[in-house]
């Protein structure tokens, strides 16, 4: 079962522990920023509820006693791997959110046994990241960044021959761009840049028929 808050886009992975009384925080929680020192977004919104305290830990072991002693939240980057032993050591600690869509540093079989909720981002710089795909892939398929290269240390480019020359590799005609895996930062890619002209083929055994269609872009069922 997972649990979607449509207002944050938090969204609970796994199964949703059960309350274990002996581990339930005191009345005004302490809310730990592990791997972090920037308090300025959560400050706000938890002001008036928890104290807000942060870490900046590069790993488990500089997490501060006090934090594993009085940690009702925690709040990590994809960075900080938490094991079931660095999980054990938490005396009150109810739900841990990943800034992202990546949990793969997180035993969440041992976080459900211990009675700790973990929730991740999944939409999460899905835009910025989208963007930043498309633009790599404009750069390799016109090859942006030699050519810039080539003006910056003063070439003189004035004709269609001295361009192909310094943007020797350039695609000159429309391409078919394959995705590997097709979540919503494949999808709104594959919308960025079918807008230069590229045809869009996915492939992604775990996506429901459809779609393609919606999108606009080819399926294929093997590789």
């Amino acid at each position: 079962m997972a649990l979607v808050d449509k207002q944050s886009q938090v969204k609970a992975i796994g199964q949703i522990p059960p309350p274990n009384h002996e581990r339930l925080p005191a009345p005004c929680p302490l809310v730990a920023l592990l791997d972090g020192r920037d308090c300025s977004m959560e400050m706000p919104s938890l002001e008036d509820l928890a104290t807000v305290a942060f870490c900046d830990a590069q790993s488990s072991q500089d997490i501060r006693e006090k934090l594993l002693n009085e940690a009702a939240g925690a709040r990590i980057y994809s960075t900080l791997t938490l094991t079931r032993g660095d999980l054990e050591k938490f005396q009150g600690l109810r739900v841990i959110i990943v800034l992202g869509s990546a949990y793969d540093n997180m035993n969440i079989k041992a976080a459900e046994e211990l009675g700790i909720s973990v929730c991740n981002i999944p939409s999460a710089a899905v835009e910025e990241t989208a963007d930043s795909i498309t633009c790599h892939i404009l750069n390799l398929y016109r090859r942006n960044t030699w050519l810039y290269r080539a003006l910056w240390e003063g070439t003189r480019v004035q004709s269609m021959e001295q361009i192909r020359e310094v943007a020797l590799g350039a695609a000159e005609s429309v391409e078919t761009l394959g995705f590997i895996c097709f979540g919503c930062i494949g999808q709104v890619a594959a919308v960025g840049v079918k807008a230069f002209g590229f045809s869009v083929i996915f492939y992604d055994p775990y996506l429901k028929d459809g779609i393609q269609q919606s999108l606009g872009v080819q399926r294929i069922y093997n590789l």
